[in-house]
């Protein structure tokens, strides 16, 4: 298991995201995550980085993947990404600042935009697909694209 997830609520047309303001990836939007504690599952652990950094109480993803990658030294690291389907609109709510950065409920269309320079790297490759089907997935990272797996 990865030491890290990233973990997308989605409302309707909207997501949850969160801009960071310490690193790594600080400045941009991504989703909620982080790392895990000794002894939690991978689903544990993004439910419990959820409540944390949002205050939403999750129970079943809706899809989820792995992102693998190979690091300078050879050795494969990786990450757990997962989405959560949230009934209420909550995107009604108003933006929120957390001691992680500033979360909110950011339209797909602009999360998805080409143009769009504020969001992480990998999310534009690795979302649309989890946004697809209800399924887990397995992805690989190489030369700055993010492939499908399984």
């Amino acid at each position: 298991m990865f030491k890290y997830n990233v973990c997308f609520l989605k409302s309707n047309d909207r997501i949850l995201m969160l801009n960071r303001e310490k690193p790594p990836i600080m400045g941009v939007w991504n989703g909620v995550g982080g790392k895990y504690e000794a002894g939690e599952t991978a689903d544990e652990g993004a439910m419990r980085e959820v409540l944390e950094e949002t205050g939403i109480q999750v129970n079943e993803y809706y899809s989820k993947g792995v992102i693998t990658w190979d690091k300078s030294n050879g050795e494969q690291d990786g990450l757990h990404v997962y989405l959560f389907e949230v009934d209420a609109p909550l995107w009604n709510e108003t933006i929120q600042k957390t001691r992680e950065g500033i979360l909110d409920w950011k339209q797909i269309d602009w999360i998805m935009n080409p143009k769009n320079l504020g969001i992480a790297e990998m999310v534009s490759q690795y979302l649309p697909i989890l946004l697809e089907n209800e399924n887990d997935y397995f992805f690989e990272y190489k030369d700055g694209e993010v492939k499908l797996i399984v």
